[in-house]
């Protein structure tokens, strides 16, 4: 996979759940060119190393929301509940999968994880001086409306409109 369209790939894979950015199982294996059972059992050797804050396997309400989202989900055994894995998650999958793919992949989810962050910060501050802006224009209405008016006062009532009068060419008559 080239560098451009993993990064692609991973970051269509990274899923808001519970307020924490996670990818699941199936994707990762897929990332690490593994079965998803595989993955598993590898990652059930090593479960001291994935406490709930860096792995956790999705709830039933999670899993209705996330089916919609998980486009390989038709590959995962039903009886099994999907398990995610947080950045802190992913980033201890480089201790347990070591060969070369594995360590190329995980560079490059970890850099998808540091953009996602990135562009979230960005959104956040861009939304946060957007508010300020709109309370400090917020706050000009009143002296603006003010000053509008006086300039109408100034101007003067408006001249009533007048109908033509005098005579009027309707271009029948010839010209000179």
């Amino acid at each position: 996979m080239k560098d451009i369209a993993a990064t692609e790939f991973i970051e269509k894979r990274i899923y808001v759940i519970g307020g924490q950015k996670v990818m699941g199982d199936v994707d990762l294996a897929h990332l690490y060119g593994v079965t998803t059972k595989a993955f598993n059992q590898t990652i059930k050797r090593n479960k001291n190393r994935f406490p709930s804050d860096f792995m956790f396997s999705l709830l039933p309400a999670e899993q209705e929301t996330m089916r919609s989202h998980f486009v390989t989900a038709s590959q995962r055994n039903k009886r099994f509940a999907p398990i995610v894995f947080t950045e802190q998650g992913v980033s201890m999958l480089s201790g347990v999968l070591r060969s070369d793919r594995a360590v190329r992949m995980n560079v490059a989810i970890m850099r998808a994880f540091i953009k996602l962050r990135s562009i979230l910060k960005n959104q956040k501050e861009f939304t946060e001086q957007f508010e300020k802006l709109e309370q400090h224009l917020g706050t000009h209405d009143k002296p603006i409306n003010s000053i509008l008016n006086a300039i109408h006062q100034l101007m003067g009532p408006r001249p009533p409109k007048r109908k033509a009068s005098g005579f009027m060419d309707r271009g029948n008559s010839p010209h000179v």
